[in-house]
């Protein structure tokens, strides 16, 4: 049997490629083309990044909590410990509320800072 698949690697094909490119839209339009697209990768780039950027702060406040607890309240006790709130005198509702405002300005703490 006769085996007719092409045997062409990647770099042939950017070859054949740049060549249509060229064809479709002739030379005077391929710079403005070629812009276009190195814009759209550099935004894609940036959205990339910064996603990844907020995943990274995300898992970067996830509280510390070693070795096991017996009650909630110890477990609301680490958490504050690990975010820096004081809990003596406090109430379980007080603590919470203050681990989330803390958590909360740190959030917009850091997106301050990225712009």
């Amino acid at each position: 049997m006769f085996d007719y698949s092409l045997n062409i690697g990647g770099s042939e094909w950017m070859i054949i490629i740049f060549v249509a490119l060229v064809l479709i839209l002739g030379t005077g339009k391929l710079p403005g083309a070629a812009r276009k697209m190195g814009k759209a990768v550099n935004e894609y780039n940036k959205a990339k990044n910064e996603i990844q950027e907020q995943m990274k702060d995300i898992t970067d406040e996830v509280p510390k909590i070693s070795g096991p607890v017996e009650t909630e309240r110890e477990k609301l006790e680490m958490i504050a410990k690990s975010a820096g709130v004081k809990t003596e005198g406090k109430t379980d509702d007080e603590i919470r509320e203050s681990i989330a405002s803390k958590i909360g300005q740190k959030r917009t703490d850091e997106s301050e800072k990225k712009e």
